[in-house]
């Protein structure tokens, strides 16, 4: 078997902080430093071995995807089942409204995030199945090495399937804005090389290393 790469990239940072709102499908476009962790990204994703790039057909995976494919040129496939999670009549609300209003609705979801339902929304169970399987249309109908761009909860059911951690496990496993998995797919099954890689923050810490550095030498 063909052993391939899967980039599998968050999208940047939104004009509406997910840390504190319920968004799911909420279609958000990129804030200016979203837009600016997405052309970071593009010097991470050796795009010269990549034959694909996916992405949500949400706003902020789609402009991210297409920041990245930029320089190459390299068309863009965007899939309606690599949305984020629907969270139903919870989405844009604020996450300590929902806590203060419905009390108990905001704690058995926290007592089982696996198969808990928001009114109108998906479980993550429901969410697994949809991703999965449009995770394995991609690996089957492309070739060579792929570039996907999800969300937090899509990027960590796929991590967690690699990974073997159960879903109610999920949120021990990091996904900021603009970070970078890399998965390995081959003779072995499929092997994570690289987990929630932030290539923005590693830039800023090696010019804190060299400005440090300068400093020393000044002295």
């Amino acid at each position: 078997m063909e052993t391939r790469t899967l980039y599998l990239v968050r999208h940047g940072e939104l004009i509406i902080d997910e840390r504190h709102h319920f968004l799911g499908q909420l279609d958000l476009p990129l804030s200016p430093k979203g837009k600016e962790q997405a052309h970071e990204l593009c010097e991470c994703c050796e795009l010269g071995s990549v034959t694909g790039i996916y992405c949500s057909d949400l706003c902020r995976s789609r402009e991210t995807a297409e920041i990245i494919a930029r320089p190459s040129g390299m068309p863009v496939t965007a899939c309606g089942r690599l949305r984020e999670i629907s969270l139903g009549m919870w989405e844009g609300r604020a996450i300590k409204d929902i806590e203060t209003h419905f009390p108990w609705e905001f704690h058995a979801r926290g007592q089982d995030i696996e198969h808990y339902r928001p009114p109108s929304g998906e479980s993550f169970a429901d969410c697994r199945i949809r991703v999965l399987a449009a995770l394995q249309e991609i690996l089957d109908s492309a070739s060579g090495d792929i570039v996907i761009v999800g969300h937090a909860g899509v990027n960590r059911l796929i991590l967690c399937e690699a990974l073997g951690i159960p879903i109610a496990n999920i949120f021990n496993i990091g996904q900021e804005y603009g970070c970078l998995n890399i998965l390995e797919y081959g003779t072995h099954g499929c092997r994570v090389k690289l987990l929630n890689f932030v290539p923005h923050r590693a830039i800023r810490e090696q010019v804190q290393v060299a400005a440090e550095g300068e400093t020393v030498a000044a002295i």
